[in-house]
């Protein structure tokens, strides 16, 4: 049995931390490629003693996600269910219209023309008027803040030409991220057969939305707005949370008759030692919209009071540096680009260990970015949560001399 070299973060962890490694032997060096961050929402399945119970929640489906510990869930029920979007579609109509910015396809003072599709789109309203030029930046607030289903059509046919290549773009996104379980039929969320998503995919949607597109995150923290001309003026965001509570940002409201009472909402709330801990709700199929507010801002409450977040690893530190065969490099080191951050019950950081499993031998070469290994997190004998190890620099292969020595020596041992 072979084991990883183990740096500790924090000196304060060092007695409350027992990190070993578990490696096969004899497997074979790692190569696949892990997905950039965020990662996959982790849900490990521990004993129901181990972890807090959430509240009861007045909703179809919701979900709980600590997007600072590398999307950690918390807590959840009917996640995978399929249910229709209402609005929340807008949240993928947003990513591709911040994409096509990212890409200098359309600026924010470009003015798109208001088709009479557009125009005659039914629901929440933005109230444009037909054949008028609107500047993009301004659609953006109608389509976010006022949910306006007219802005939203409108940003559509700009960025893909039509609104049906537009959905094709957004169906190709969802494959892209991960979404397999959302099929969009339109841009804004009104009913359509097959319409629909999960709990679990707009939570990756909207914790890829925040990471990929900062810049425009802004956007969803705006309580008011009204386009000058328009007859009805200082329309209120439909996210009552964003008056409530002052940690909340973002992000979208949605309802329908069959949807119900939707929201997506996140918070970052200062705490010590992290800068801020963002956590992200998803709550589908409340019965009012105060409802969807009271029940989000329920889980959001129990998530930063029965959860803490304990920082095991620095930006760029390595959490082990073990072995290379046949390598320029004698050493892996194996870390994360953003701090490993764990979330783990209010009150038990120091009953956690760690675990650092992956394959023996380490064989030349690595790229940097690379999964080599796991960081298991457990509570007691339970695993909480696993978070993936990479390659912080890259090992190409050795010289044919060193190569050949290494061979012989993995040959003999």
């Amino acid at each position: 049995m072979k084991h990883f070299r183990l740096a500790l973060a924090a000196p304060f962890l060092a007695s409350a931390l027992a990190l070993a490694v578990s490696l096969p032997a004899n497997a074979a060096s790692a190569s696949a490629p892990v997905n950039p961050k965020p990662a996959a929402i982790a849900s490990a399945e521990p004993s129901a003693s181990v972890l807090p119970q959430p509240p009861k929640i007045a909703a179809k489906a919701y979900l709980l996600v600590d997007v600072t510990a590398d999307g950690r869930q918390l807590a959840g029920s009917n996640i995978d269910q399929p249910v229709e979007p209402a609005s929340l579609t807008k949240l993928m109509t947003a990513y591709l219209v911040f994409n096509a910015l990212r890409a200098k396809q359309i600026s924010l003072t470009q003015t798109c023309t208001v088709s009479e599709q557009a125009w005659k789109t039914p629901g929440s309203r933005m109230f444009i008027s037909p054949n008028t030029q609107v500047p993009v930046e301004d659609l953006i607030k109608g389509m976010i803040v006022q949910s306006g289903n007219d802005a939203t059509i409108t940003l559509a046919e700009c960025v893909g030409g039509t609104v049906e290549h537009f959905v094709q773009m957004m169906n190709d996104q969802a494959r892209t991220l991960g979404m397999n379980a959302t099929l969009y039929k339109n841009p804004d969320g009104l009913p359509a057969p097959g319409h629909l998503t999960t709990a679990l995919d707009l939570a990756t949607l909207a914790q890829r939305l925040m990471y990929d597109f900062p810049e425009d995150m802004h956007y969803y923290a705006i309580k008011k707005y009204y386009y000058p001309g328009t007859p009805i003026s200082n329309q209120n965001n439909r996210n009552i949370l964003l008056l409530r509570d002052p940690s909340v940002d973002g992000l979208k409201t949605g309802y329908t008759d069959a949807a119900g009472y939707c929201l997506v909402v996140t918070a970052k709330r200062d705490f010590p030692g992290l800068g801020g801990r963002r956590l992200l709700s998803v709550l589908l199929g409340a019965i009012s919209e105060q409802g969807r507010a009271n029940e989000s801002q329920k889980l959001l409450n129990w998530g930063y009071t029965a959860y803490e977040d304990v920082k095991l690893f620095d930006a760029g530190q390595p959490a082990a540096t073990p072995t290379v065969w046949k390598g320029a490099s004698g050493i892996l080191k194996l870390g994360r680009a953003d701090p490993i951050i764990v979330a783990v019950p209010a009150g038990d950081a120091s009953k956690i260990s760690t675990q650092i499993t992956g394959p023996e031998p380490l064989i030349a070469p690595f790229k940097q970015g690379q999964q080599v290994a796991t960081l298991k997190v457990k509570l007691g004998k339970q695993v909480i949560t696993e978070v993936p190890l990479l390659a912080l620099e890259t090992v190409d292969e050795a010289g044919f001399l060193g190569r050949a020595w290494d061979a012989m020596r993995l040959w003999i041992r």
